[in-house]
């Protein structure tokens, strides 16, 4: 095990540092305070540069015109550009749209890649996934009300999703829906590609997270599925395998998150020293710095950072190594891990800021509205720890 950066990546992470600070912190103000659409330009301007820049789309293959990275070097990626909430959409790496190239990369059709991953990867359209409900539990795939009942050479669907995040912009949406409830109950749900302006596909509302509505590629829409026809052509893999193609998009997807959740970790304690540093808490000069209890943080935070950063390394390595069903237990371990760390640097970052902590002023109340989610999206930590600790325990039976 060898997390030795090649002189490529240290160039490459060189100048995605360097556009972050130079390019997106700037814009950071504006994109939290003003509607997505009035920022949009200048973000595909930005957009343009990171193309000339060859660095676009870097965990598309580059057969599909990505920079074709390893997990690790993704990874170290995702780190840099975390951030900034701007550097995963500026560099075309965000999800949901990432994760659903993966997956038509690996299942789709070779007419299905053509309409749909190659525009895709290009950045021409967008994409969302429908697959939590607010009627079941999210953090079991297997119970899903959605229902796509064949008709002919067409399925009809109908069901209620939400949390589908950037359905707002999207031309498809990728719904897991079950088209066969006798089957094994692994066997009963299917992924299929639904355009959005198919009739019967109705955006509702983008949901208000913690009093702030999202917009475009950072909403959660409520989606309603009402009689939605669409060809038999458009299902993604075979049926029943829905499931099954679930944990293949997660798997790796919870290291791009926790790498993301690292870079905000790095910026929230960056902001936190500063902010130690420069503020004066008595007539002669003392700062926040000279407290104990911010050295403890400080300390504290440092140590921690570190730590989640080579764990979610190590289980990018071990992905690359032997693939993400064997690293299932390294993969539970980050992903409650990190989200756990991340919430404690967050916090204290906008401790140390007081009351600045607490308006749009600084990044930090984004980061901590937006990414308090990270504990409960793509599993809830309680559901990872249990299936990490069945699985450690059956191995000591």
């Amino acid at each position: 095990m060898d997390f030795t950066v090649s002189d490529k990546m240290k160039t490459i992470l060189g100048m995605i540092n360097e556009f972050v600070d130079r390019e997106l912190l700037p814009l950071e103000m504006e994109f939290v305070k003003k509607d997505f659409h009035e920022l949009l330009p200048q973000i595909r301007e930005k957009q343009k540069m990171v193309k000339d820049m060859e660095l676009w789309a870097p965990i598309y293959p580059p057969e599909l015109g990505g920079m074709g990275l390893s997990m690790v070097e993704h990874a170290m990626v995702s780190e840099a550009l975390g951030r900034s909430p701007l550097g995963h959409f500026v560099f075309w790496c965000q999800a949901p749209d990432a994760g659903n190239a993966e997956i038509l990369h690996m299942h789709g059709s070779e007419d299905q890649k053509k309409q749909w991953l190659a525009p895709m990867v290009s950045g021409d359209i967008r994409s969302c996934f429908g697959m939590t409900e607010p009627d079941m539990p999210g953090s079991n795939p297997v119970l899903l009300g959605t229902t796509a009942v064949k008709d002919g050479n067409d399925y009809i669907i109908n069901g209620h999703k939400w949390y589908t995040t950037a359905a707002d912009g999207s031309q498809f949406c990728i719904v897991m829906a079950v088209t066969d409830p006798d089957a094994p109950v692994y066997g009963q749900a299917s992924m299929i590609i639904v355009p959005t302006d198919t009739p019967g596909f109705h955006l509702v509302r983008n949901i208000p997270v913690m009093g702030h509505e999202g917009t475009d590629y950072a909403s959660h829409g409520e989606i309603i599925l009402e009689n939605c026809r669409v060809p038999r052509s458009n299902l993604l893999g075979s049926e029943g395998q829905g499931f099954v193609m679930a944990q293949d998009r997660l798997g790796p997807g919870r290291i791009h998150h926790c790498m993301r959740w690292l870079g905000i970790c790095h910026r929230s304690f960056d902001l936190m020293c500063s902010r130690a540093n420069f503020r004066k808490i008595t007539r002669d000069g003392q700062t926040l710095a000279s407290r104990h209890i911010i050295q403890q943080w400080v300390a504290e935070s440092a140590a921690e950072i570190q730590a989640a950063r080579l764990m979610t390394l190590h289980a990018a390595w071990s992905i690359d190594q032997v693939g993400a069903a064997k690293a299932r237990d390294e993969i539970s371990a980050i992903k409650f891990y990190v989200a756990g760390i991340m919430q404690k640097v967050i916090d204290r970052a906008l401790q140390v800021h007081g009351g600045l902590g607490m308006t749009d002023d600084t990044i930090l109340a984004y980061f901590f509205r937006h990414e308090r989610a990270a504990r409960i999206y793509d599993g809830a930590d309680e559901v990872h720890k249990t299936s990490m600790a069945r699985r450690i325990l059956k191995r000591y039976a």
